[in-house]
């Protein structure tokens, strides 16, 4: 009798211990569980904060590639403009076309190379994001590649921008010489007394002997070329890619 009581004692603390180590167990398990769903919740929000901070940035960008893009137009039709005109100047030069007169050609002057070049886009907003390291976070990775390609590719333009102004220079000192007249230029185009107040000149020194000038002629065929390469082979890739990078924008955003 004492070996069978001896028996139940045993397996009854056996049993404890099987129910303990079991209970043990599920309360392991519920707070294994616990800290799954807190880390999936937690997950779940951060998350969503940074979707909701994704969308933000991409409305933004999208406003400011849409100014940069009014704005390359612009500028790409101001460069054209003096594309044209310089091209003008070159077709009296050769004779192909009948010669101006003084008040046609000083606008022309006035018109051609009066006016700098030089694309200055809205990059404030991708700066940022640059900086605090959240293009990470936009999804699409063709649009973070396009938006990264950006300001590398505006450092070529840049380059580009300034052998073209280089150019415009040397045509435009030709002017601090004694061998023409910025005055007649100004004051026959209007701009003397129109945007800056001083009354015109009565006798005015001609320009027209610019149009023989070999020196005068190859500055504008330089021009010329520049004027060309910045359009062709940097301004209308430009254009095609921040057109993408709208497209990519408006689709994510839903525009």
């Amino acid at each position: 009798m004492k070996v069978f009581r001896n028996l139940r004692v045993k397996l009854l603390e056996e049993n404890k211990i099987r129910k303990y180590l079991a209970y043990a167990a599920g309360e392991i398990l519920l707070v294994v569980v616990g800290i799954l769903i807190a880390l999936g919740i937690n997950n779940s929000n951060e998350k969503r904060i940074i979707r909701e901070k994704e969308q933000k940035y991409l409305a933004g960008l999208y406003q400011e590639f849409k100014t940069s893009q009014r704005k390359l137009a612009e500028l790409i039709a101001v460069n054209h403009q003096n594309y044209e005109g310089a091209k003008q100047i070159l077709q009296y030069m050769s004779g192909d076309s009948e010669l101006p007169d003084e008040k046609t050609f000083s606008e022309l002057l006035f018109g051609t190379f009066a006016f700098d070049v030089a694309f200055n886009p809205n990059n404030s907003l991708l700066s940022e994001m640059i900086n605090s390291g959240s293009v990470k976070d936009i999804r699409n990775a063709e649009l973070r590649i396009q938006l990264t390609n950006w300001i590398s590719t505006l450092e070529d333009i840049v380059k580009q921008e300034n052998d073209l102004g280089l150019q415009r220079e040397k045509v435009i000192d030709i002017f601090r010489s004694d061998e023409s007249s910025l005055r007649t230029v100004m004051d026959l185009s209007g701009v003397s007394e129109g945007e800056i107040g001083l009354k015109p000149v009565s006798h005015h020194i001609s320009n027209l002997k610019l149009l023989n000038s070999t020196t005068f002629e190859n500055n504008v065929l330089h021009f010329v070329i520049s004027c060309r390469a910045t359009e062709i082979s940097h301004y209308q890739p430009l254009m095609e890619d921040l057109n993408r990078i709208l497209e990519l924008l408006a689709a994510e955003t839903g525009r």
